[in-house]
Formats: structure tokens, sequence, C-alpha cells
């Protein structure tokens, strides 16, 4: 399937799919009255989707790829934040476990992409 836009990027889809679920926990409970917190981790999910959009229209693949690994970077941030949500009781071991593996998915489908567009 040809990429026409950065919604085809399987990346993006994925990205978006993390960005509702911290969404969904940070509703709930202490979560979401942990303003800082809240803020932080949903603005890191909100930029993995963000930088694949933004550098999907960039001039070039080499800045495409740099888009890439910041979106790379605030997966590993929002892995950094549910580690926080954990120890403050905001979330169970399972939700942690759960979405800590979806953004270690989303980071290896980012991984993949830039490896691909490396090679072009």
């Amino acid at each position: 399937m040809k990429i026409e836009r950065f919604e085809d990027i399987e990346a993006w889809k994925m990205a978006r799919e993390l960005t509702q679920r911290i969404y969904s926990l940070t509703q709930n409970g202490n979560f979401a009255k942990d303003f800082g917190l809240k803020n932080q981790i949903t603005r890191a999910a909100v930029s993995i989707m963000a930088n694949r959009a933004e550098g999907f229209d960039s001039q070039t693949d080499l800045v495409f790829i740099r888009y890439l690994f910041n979106a790379k970077g605030s997966a590993s941030e929002v892995q950094s934040h549910l580690y926080v949500a954990l120890d403050f009781g905001y979330i169970t071991d399972k939700e942690f476990q759960k979405c800590y593996d979806f953004c270690d998915s989303a980071k290896n489908l980012i991984g993949g992409f830039i490896k691909y567009l490396s090679k072009e």
C-alpha cells in the first residue's frame, strides 16, 4: 500500500491508539487530579502522533527521520511518566505493563520505519 497521507502510516495509527489509552488512563481517580503529570504524559503521547504527521510533510526523508526519532523519544517519555503514575498508585501494575508494552511496540514500529526510510 502506498502511503499518501500521514494517516496511512501504521506507526501514526498506533500512536493515535496509544494517545487514546493515555487519555483514558488519566481521566480517573488521583491521576485526573495530578494536573502536572496528566499534562506531561498526555502532551508526550500527542507529540508522538504530531511528530509523525509533521515529519511526513517535510521536504526530505532525512528530515522525516529526525521527526521519527523525536516521536520515538516522546514514546520513551510516556514510558517514564508511566513509572511515576505507577509509583504514586494512579495506575495498576497491569495498566502500567499494558501501556508500557504498547509504547515498546510503537517504538519498534518507528524504528522499523526509520530503517526503511534510511535505505531509500
